[in-house]
């Protein structure tokens, strides 16, 4: 048989898994390839070495130029490749996931689409955010109602707290440099956050695009999952890089946002809150350790509601006839 021509697939068992993983790494200005299993990037300093296996996501900034190889060796390694612009904006591409199963997947899938269990893990979701509070009987317009008072009190406290006249949040997606530096540094700091969400989210095999609380967008249960954390760690870094007066609010917010997610369980916390919020009562290993799995095979559904085996002829008349 002739060679397959380019360069091997990253093997599956090489993967680490997702709450493992460095959160994001920024890049721009410089040239991004590929040598063996590690991503280069090379700028007028030199070049560096980055195991692609080790990435969550990778954001492409402005200047940067990435080669065909390096885009394959980030799509093998499940990472998340994400082009923004000098602030952090759009999401564009993403890797492969790191599950064995579609098993995730699945239930997401039908917790999302039944309206009684989709109700519920929305319920548990804002229930995480109001702990010790009995929320089981608040409607979807009393829990949104709830979030924003929260989140309001958020802004002010942080606002008081770091000296920082606070009006409100505005910002103009199109137009970074038109909002105040804290609503800069909060818009930063929540693409950096959406970054790493999407990461873990893709790598449990999850649909990114089946939210329970935000609907209707493809990244709609990364913004749920996201939303989650901003309390803890988005807002109080944004008022204090706001503080500082800074020369560059969008780099130094993402290398605030970075240090802390490296500094803490984050990575850990959020895919365990995933598996939680969509009643992942299996054992399930999401990472190397999974692929060696004899039962990681493809199955066919069938309609009597038992999965039956892949590669069998189920052909049952005589072979003879």
């Amino acid at each position: 048989m002739p060679d397959i021509p380019g360069a091997p697939p990253v093997p599956l068992s090489y993967l680490v898994r997702a709450q493992d993983r460095l959160s994001f790494l920024y890049l721009e200005h410089s040239v991004i390839h590929r040598d063996d299993n590690a991503i280069t990037a090379t700028d007028k300093r030199g070049t560096v070495h980055i195991p692609a296996a080790t990435l969550g996501a990778l954001l492409l900034g402005p200047g940067t130029t990435v080669s065909q190889q390096a885009m394959v060796l980030l799509a093998e390694s499940g990472a998340t490749a994400v082009w923004v612009g000098e602030h952090g904006v759009r999401y564009y591409a993403h890797g492969r996931s790191l599950a064995n199963s579609t098993h995730l997947l699945q239930r997401q899938a039908a917790l999302v689409t039944n309206r009684r269990s989709r109700l519920r893990v929305a319920r548990e979701m804002y229930a995480m955010r109001f702990p010790g509070e009995n929320i089981d009987t608040l409607t979807m317009q009393q829990l949104r109602g709830r979030e924003g008072a929260r989140v309001r009190r958020l802004y002010q406290q942080h606002a008081k707290r770091t000296d920082i006249t606070w009006e409100r949040r505005d910002y103009d997606t199109a137009d970074f440099d038109s909002g105040t530096p804290v609503n800069q540094a909060l818009s930063a700091a929540n693409t950096s956050l959406y970054g790493a969400v999407h990461a873990v989210i893709v790598a449990l095999g999850c649909s990114p695009g089946l939210g329970f609380v935000h609907t209707g967008h493809a990244k709609s249960f990364v913004y749920d999952i996201a939303d989650l954390y901003k309390a803890d760690i988005t807002i109080p870094i944004a008022f204090d890089i706001a503080a500082r007066d800074v020369a560059d609010i969008g780099t130094e917010t993402r290398r605030a946002v970075r240090d802390h997610i490296r500094a803490t369980t984050f990575l850990d916390t959020c895919v365990q809150d995933i598996k939680t919020l969509l009643h992942d009562k299996e054992e399930v290993e999401y990472g190397p350790e999974a692929f060696d799995d004899p039962s990681n095979v493809v199955m066919l559904w069938d309609d009597r509601g038992n999965a039956v085996a892949a590669g069998t002829n189920y052909d049952d008349r005589d072979e003879d006839l």
